[in-house]
């Protein structure tokens, strides 16, 4: 992606250094299905986990206090950061132009990078968890070395364009969340709790919720390009990643095979088609992931 000499996002939050002395991990029972909700939780933003607290995952749970320290990023991680603010402004430019035409106003999310543990709105998270949208602060949360994590544990293709995927996801979810559709998810959540909805049942909503926010990502990539800041190979390389965290893929890694009742984020076939379904439309017209087959 063409990026270098662009504007970056002012929303940009450096909380890298940061972090709590003394914390201490707490495994919220589950055993080894844990560990997988954990790992699928990559990429997620998904409200279902935060709105409830991050103590339904394996947490880090400060026990001291939060303290700074004199951090220096590596030229490749500091080149990471700045990509990450220009891909945020263009996430910016995006939904600024096209929410209005909904009759919405796009509220520019903030987007912590951090290194190691962060304090968001939604609990306490160290970098296990993945990027993630937090809605009660209306902040996105990234530790820069889920780029690594992506490429070389869970085999998405080597390039910038990776890390545009990701963030654009989770932009994604703050949009949901202006639109109404957190809220509606929500909603199905608490149903789920009170015995109403099952967990299968509940799940299905929820590959919907995370496969809609893979078309959002889609309709970023297709802005950029327009603008004509894609090079070749980029789409390949968001593609790749989202094959990376599909849930049958991360399934197979972790317990060498995939059980469809427990995917809460769709297979990797399914997150690639619907960040294409973004891309070529360029707007909210094929949006709804709810009623149209997946």
């Amino acid at each position: 992606m063409k990026w270098q000499g662009r504007r970056q996002s002012s929303n940009v939050n450096d909380a890298r250094g940061r972090g709590f002395t003394g914390g201490r991990k707490v495994a919220a029972g589950g055993g080894f299905g844990l560990i997988i909700a954990l790992v699928v939780f990559l990429l997620t933003g998904n409200p279902g986990v935060l709105t409830g607290g991050l103590d339904n995952q394996n947490i880090i749970v400060p026990s001291g206090s939060q303290q700074q320290a004199q951090y220096e990023p590596s030229q490749r991680e500091q080149q990471l950061f700045e990509y990450a603010g220009v891909v945020l402004a263009d996430i910016e430019d995006t939904w600024n132009t096209l929410l209005p035409k909904e009759g919405k106003q796009y509220v520019e999310p903030e987007l912590t990078i951090y290194s190691g543990m962060v304090q968001s709105g939604c609990g306490t998270a160290d970098s296990g968890v993945g990027p993630f949208y937090c809605p009660r602060d209306h902040s996105i949360y990234l530790d820069l070395s889920f780029y690594d994590t992506l490429i070389e544990r869970y085999g998405a293709k080597q390039g910038d364009f990776s890390m545009a995927y990701v963030i654009a996801h989770e932009a994604g979810h703050h949009v949901q969340t202006i639109l109404g559709v957190t809220q509606q998810l929500d909603e199905l959540r608490q149903q789920a709790a009170a015995g109403r909805l099952s967990q299968e049942e509940f799940n299905q909503y929820s590959v919907r919720f995370e496969l809609q926010a893979d078309y959002l990502a889609g309709v970023v990539a297709r802005y950029m390009a327009e603008k004509g800041y894609l090079e070749e190979g980029d789409l390949e390389e968001a593609l790749s990643a989202a094959a990376a965290v599909g849930d049958d893929h991360i399934q197979k890694k972790m317990q060498g095979y995939a059980d469809p009742d427990t995917f809460n984020h769709g297979t990797s076939a399914q997150r690639q088609r619907w960040f294409m379904e973004g891309y070529k439309a360029g707007d909210l017209s094929g949006w709804d992931t709810f009623s149209n087959p997946i």
